[in-house]
């Protein structure tokens, strides 16, 4: 058979890897839940090209892997370091194997309060907010000068307000039906993805994952983004949803200095103010806003993105 064609790349493995890992510290238990993807690329061309299986690492391995890592890795409560314990490992394991991938989305288990205590086993899922972790791990020159990209992030962050936002002074022309509005509801739906600078002057390698953990302090680090968050979008006057943005990253920069840049999705979430003058009530339709009656409308939908990078 004819072959006008040439591997130009390959990549595989295992997704959807779901597993749940308690971690039982005497009568105080912690618990995550991720679902994980491994990808890995290196010598295995032959597995595409000659039907040569002996370069596979089987994707039930690759799943099976990541179950064990769970019982053993002494980072499975820290996603991004877990994560590079994941990555590092296959890179090692694996003469063959010059990358790995490995994307974690961390399901939401926050402890339930009694008596105004935390719970110390009891937990509920208060939302659908999910933490997010991608890694590249490149070994192409050997294990002991591997390098990574790490990005963490958040999503699904379901957020809104019902004041300190205005949308006015836009570009008019002939297609144009929006009016100026002074005070409107506010509502998105966070997406947020920070690259991460690893320490410079520390080999990625698996003997010094703990002082990699020690330095960057990925737990403070999430706290701190998602405070960043969470208090610029109720705090600031919005002019926009591309200022709230913009503001949002610059305070993310501000706060974290290991991020190398963050990039932010935030699709509108629209309530749709109803007119109640047929029925003699006023629901503020006009410029000064101030309605209190919507209809939340899933489509269409604004969507605004940007990335700010440290100078």
């Amino acid at each position: 058979m004819s072959q006008p064609g040439y591997l130009s790349a390959a990549r595989y493995g295992k997704d959807l890897v779901k597993v749940c890992r308690v971690v039982r510290d005497g009568t105080q238990h912690h618990v995550v839940e991720y679902v994980i993807r491994v990808l890995l690329e290196g010598e295995i061309e032959t597995s595409y090209t000659e039907a040569d299986n002996s370069v596979v690492v089987a994707t039930d391995t690759m799943k099976n892997t990541c179950h064990v890592f769970a019982k053993t890795s002494p980072h499975v409560l820290d996603p991004p370091m877990f994560a590079l314990h994941l990555g590092l490992h296959f890179v090692n394991k694996y003469a063959h194997i010059k990358k790995s991938f490995i994307d974690i989305i961390s399901l939401k288990w926050s402890r339930i309060s009694v008596d105004g205590q935390p719970h110390k086993w009891s937990f509920v899922r208060d939302g659908e907010e999910k933490a997010l972790v991608e890694l590249a791990v490149d070994a192409t020159k050997g294990v002991e000068a591997a390098t990574a990209d790490l990005k963490v992030g958040i999503k699904d962050l379901l957020v809104l307000k019902t004041g300190g936002s205005a949308f006015e002074k836009f570009y008019r022309d002939e297609f144009t039906t929006l009016p100026d509005v002074a005070d409107r509801l506010f509502s998105t739906s966070v997406s947020l993805m920070c690259t991460v600078n690893l320490p410079p002057n520390t080999p990625l390698t698996l003997d010094n994952l703990s002082s990699i953990a020690k330095e960057l302090e990925f737990p403070k680090m999430a706290t701190l983004i998602r405070k960043d968050v969470l208090e610029t979008f109720a705090t600031d006057e919005s002019a926009s949803v591309q200022a709230t943005l913009y503001l949002t990253l610059q305070n993310i920069l501000n706060s974290v200095p290991a991020i190398k840049d963050a990039s932010m999705q935030l699709p509108n979430k629209h309530y749709i103010a109803i007119n109640l003058k047929p029925f003699g009530l006023d629901n503020g339709l006009g410029y000064e806003g101030g309605a209190e009656v919507f209809h939340p409308t899933a489509d269409p939908s604004g969507l605004i993105t940007a990335t700010v990078t440290r100078k």
